[in-house]
């Protein structure tokens, strides 16, 4: 058989040299390209970008309620000069709770030596002594006892002792709120509620040196003031 024309002769050596250059261009044309669009990475979606809550406002005791003229603020002792948040707020805590009985035991004697109708209406003696009068006396372990059923709930709104500051209030506990609100009388704004909590206060601070004062009278008369 005759060999190839492309090796008897030599005209066929540029034509050969041709078809390598086309496919060379085909190849960094063609091919290339769409290697790299395979390769390409999807676009990367930013993340939103959220903005951090604002800090809290740092603690300032003069900021609570109960701050109201014509003395504003008043502490000449100096209890709150180095306490911390937790301190006042249990003393806070503390103010509360005793303006809240001193208004009830106000209450109490005012209406007691007036108005009388229990266990046959005949215990007419002043009210320091009338519970002395009555067959309740002998169930004070069970009224201790219901009373310290509610104290320990407030156990619950303590920083703990253990690695703690004792005797303190956490940050996050709403100065009185025991979750008793049945006629809704709690304002929604921020500044009403703190115009109620400073008149609770005030009338808690005045009732306390009220009941003070009717026992030391009582005490010092031996007899009924209404």
């Amino acid at each position: 058989t005759a060999p190839p024309a492309c090796l008897s002769f030599s005209p066929c050596l540029p034509s050969l040299r041709s078809l390598q250059m086309v496919l060379a261009r085909l190849s960094t044309t063609t091919l290339a390209p769409r290697a790299l669009v395979r390769m390409q990475e999807p676009p990367v979606t930013p993340a939103p970008v959220t903005e951090a809550p604002p800090a809290p406002p740092a603690f300032n005791v003069k900021d609570l309620p109960g701050i109201s003229g014509p003395l504003g603020f008043f502490d000449p002792l100096g209890f709150s000069t180095d306490a911390s948040e937790g301190k006042i707020k249990f003393y806070r805590e503390v103010e509360l709770k005793h303006g809240r009985v001193a208004m009830l035991a106000s209450l109490g004697f005012l209406v007691g030596e007036n108005f009388h109708p229990l266990f046959g209406g005949n215990i007419d003696v002043p009210s320091y002594i009338a519970f002395q009068e009555t067959p309740l006396q002998t169930f004070w372990p069970a009224v201790m006892l219901a009373i310290s059923i509610l104290e320990v709930f407030s156990v619950f709104s303590f920083n703990s002792p253990f690695g703690g500051e004792p005797w303190s209030i956490r940050s996050d506990y709403e100065s009185g709120d025991l979750g008793f609100d049945p006629l809704g009388l709690k304002p929604t704004s921020a500044a009403e509620y703190k115009e109620m909590a400073t008149k609770e206060l005030n009338n808690g601070r005045l009732a306390m040196f009220a009941i003070a004062g009717m026992v030391g009278q009582e005490l010092a008369t031996g007899s009924k003031l209404f």
